[in-house]
């Protein structure tokens, strides 16, 4: 389904639309399904209380339905000391959610890259502890290097598939695509209300109908007014997109400047045309990170220990390289290898003390 992820910025603009969440559609979506298949009394017939537990499904997947600055607790789906619970699906603390689970290991199996991240582990090891007075979800401090595979096979993901250049442009002339047919497809609503592909989310019967089923639409149309929009999707098929002339980090350029395209239109000094527009260039700025932009997200999990479980913790890592001694005892006998370890506990403090001093 097209979920708005192809109506451009420029399509937001011209219909003056607030910007489009999937995560607020699927909160329009269940409405929908809940009203069209009449499932309030099968909640109640499985003990759910749909005017409580509704809002609590919404409030997992969005987050807070109403924000307010009077109350330090904006959820109403469940109490301030079941807090954990909204770090399940859509964790907005630090990303580390069942939704990144499951798309990151399908997606890297239908890719064939590997995925290092082992939620199994994740999930074993999972403990509710308190942290500035309300319950988060932390894992062993052990875990440090699987939450950076997390991290990592995500940015991973995004550089080799979701941004891929390729996947990019062609998401990009579709897009355009869309955009030239807006207005001319109409798709059929609630109450018989008609609605055009840049509307056709404001209504959830006719954003079931915006599947893939556009795209041969408009291919297979013999329309005049969807010609180019036809071209540009013939052009896709064909393999004729758009080809890539190059990249560069940003600089402190403005984007404004940048995306203006007339200096990639204007002639070398050593030629006197060159033929090209502003409009013959598409630029796209592409953003990739670990989930939280320039930050690092492990920075913003906890994690407890093996002697003190309840105890939650921060692990910062600043350095990316460790070198550790290892000892080991060569007697294997019960009493002697508990000498040794209260031998090692012993020096390992006193090697501690004799670092404070220095």
């Amino acid at each position: 389904m097209y979920d708005g992820l192809f109506l451009p910025k420029a399509l937001e603009k011209k219909r003056k639309l607030k910007k489009w969440k999937h995560e607020n559609g699927s909160c329009d979506m269940l409405d929908h399904l809940l009203k069209e298949n009449n499932l309030e009394p099968v909640m109640e017939k499985y003990g759910l209380k749909p005017e409580d537990d509704i809002i609590f499904i919404k409030e997992m997947i969005a987050g807070p339905l109403q924000e307010s600055k009077e109350q330090e607790w904006d959820f109403k789906g469940r109490p301030e000391e079941k807090s954990f619970l909204y770090e399940i699906v859509s964790n907005k603390r630090n990303g580390v959610d069942v939704d990144k689970f499951d798309y990151l290991a399908r997606d890297s199996l239908y890719l064939g890259i590997k995925n290092t991240f082992d939620f199994h582990r994740f999930l074993q090891f999972a403990r509710v502890c308190e942290v500035d007075g309300r319950k988060t979800i932390c894992t062993r401090d052990i875990e440090e290097d699987n939450m950076y595979d997390l991290f990592y096979i995500r940015h991973r993901l995004h550089k080799r598939a979701y941004q891929h250049r390729v996947n990019k442009v062609i998401e990009h002339m579709i897009a355009e695509a869309f955009l030239k047919a807006d207005g001319h497809i109409e798709i059929e609503g609630s109450g018989g209300r008609m609605f055009t592909l840049s509307t056709a989310n404001e209504d959830m019967e006719a954003y079931t109908k915006l599947t893939d089923n556009v795209f041969e639409e408009i291919l297979k149309s013999s329309r005049p007014e969807l010609q180019e929009a036809r071209e540009i999707l013939q052009n896709i098929v064909s393999r004729k997109i758009y080809k890539f002339v190059g990249e560069r980090k940003p600089s402190r350029i403005g984007k404004a400047r940048l995306l203006a395209g007339k200096k990639l239109a204007q002639p070398l000094p050593d030629e006197e045309e060159n033929n090209l527009k502003p409009e013959d260039f598409e630029i796209l700025v592409i953003n990739m990170d670990y989930g939280m932009k320039d930050k690092n997200p492990v920075e913003h999990m906890h994690f407890y220990s093996k002697k003190e479980p309840d105890v939650a913790s921060r692990i910062r890592t600043e350095i990316f390289s460790e070198q550790l001694i290892r000892v080991f005892c060569k007697k294997i006998d019960e009493q002697s290898v508990e000498a040794a370890r209260q031998q090692f506990e012993q020096c390992s403090k006193s090697f501690t003390k004799e670092r404070k001093n220095d």
